[in-house]
């Protein structure tokens, strides 16, 4: 049998699950008030749990209405899905799991399955049955809909905090008038890259540099990806009026550029950072004099 047909047979049951949703949704709502997820996320006011399960209840009436028992992204569920969410995080930072926070969804359907019950004068009738396995289901589903509605949460947040490291470890320092330099550590990949070049960008106009110092030091390997994302920052900076330096060109990285035959020759390249901003320097017209030791000790 197919689902189509599966589904058919079950939308009679699914239209009788909906009334029952609605027409006991402030009962139902009560008794998940007392239930773990419900009563561990709302501590502050019964109220808000009671008023938490009439918006899920209202949901799952408005899934049933379709016929569309088991199915994670029919529209009923959109009203509830930011709130089951926050719910799901609320329990994720109380330390409850995955499987911890799926059996909690699970017991959620006990107190609407009792109500079922009392609702037919054989609970073993077959329309009793069918009824019970339309509550089943969508009980199931919306067990399915909290744990999506979690990992994609979970996503979002891995995602942000992703962002917000490649900023914290791509800064932009002021090394003189006119001359910036961010010192790269670590792997250089097509998303750090971007946060690089943006970075270095607004730093040129903040800072109105017309030198721009990358310095690849404390980076371990240079390929051809690397390399790349290196040249089209470097023409980003030149578009931007600065004048572009890579810095921290070691023997081994020289090496390997080489032979992987990459073209750096449009690229001004320094050994070192120290190198490096003596270049600026120097095309600024700024001098920096050693210190003799008389001068030293005289201090």
């Amino acid at each position: 049998m197919s689902v189509s047909d599966e589904n058919a047979e079950r939308e009679p049951a699914a239209q009788q699950v909906s009334a029952f949703l609605e027409r006991r949704r402030e009962q139902i709502a009560q008794r998940w008030a007392d239930a773990s997820l419900f009563r561990t996320v709302f501590t502050v006011s019964r109220d808000e749990a009671v008023e938490a399960g009439r918006s899920v209840a209202a949901a799952l009436a408005a899934v049933a209405a379709t016929g569309r028992l088991d199915d994670i992204r029919d529209p009923g569920f959109a009203a509830v899905r930011d709130q089951l969410g926050r719910m799901a995080a609320s329990r994720g930072r109380m330390g409850i799991g995955a499987d911890g926070l799926a059996d909690e969804v699970a017991a959620l359907r006990e107190p609407v399955t009792e109500l079922l019950r009392a609702e037919f004068p054989d609970p073993y009738a077959p329309e009793a049955q069918e009824c019970l396995l339309a509550v089943t289901v969508l009980m199931g589903t919306l067990r399915l809909v909290v744990l999506e509605t979690t990992v994609s949460a979970g996503e979002e947040v891995i995602a942000r905090q992703r962002e917000q490291l490649n900023e914290v470890a791509t800064p932009v320092i002021k090394l003189w008038e006119s001359t910036v330099a961010v010192p790269l550590i670590g792997t250089l990949d097509s998303a750090r890259s971007q946060v690089v070049m943006e970075s270095l960008l607004d730093a040129i106009v903040a800072e109105r540099a017309r030198f721009a110092i990358l310095d690849i030091t404390g980076v371990p390997t240079v390929d051809s990806l690397v390399a790349q994302h290196l040249m089209k920052t470097v023409a980003a900076a030149r578009l931007m009026g600065a004048e572009c330096i890579v810095s921290g060109i070691r023997p081994a990285i020289a090496q390997t550029i080489v032979h992987l035959g990459i073209d750096l020759g449009t690229v001004l390249t320094r050994s070192s950072l120290e190198d490096a901003l003596a270049y600026a320097l120097s095309r600024q017209g700024v001098e920096i004099a050693p210190v003799r030791a008389a001068d030293a000790g005289a201090r």
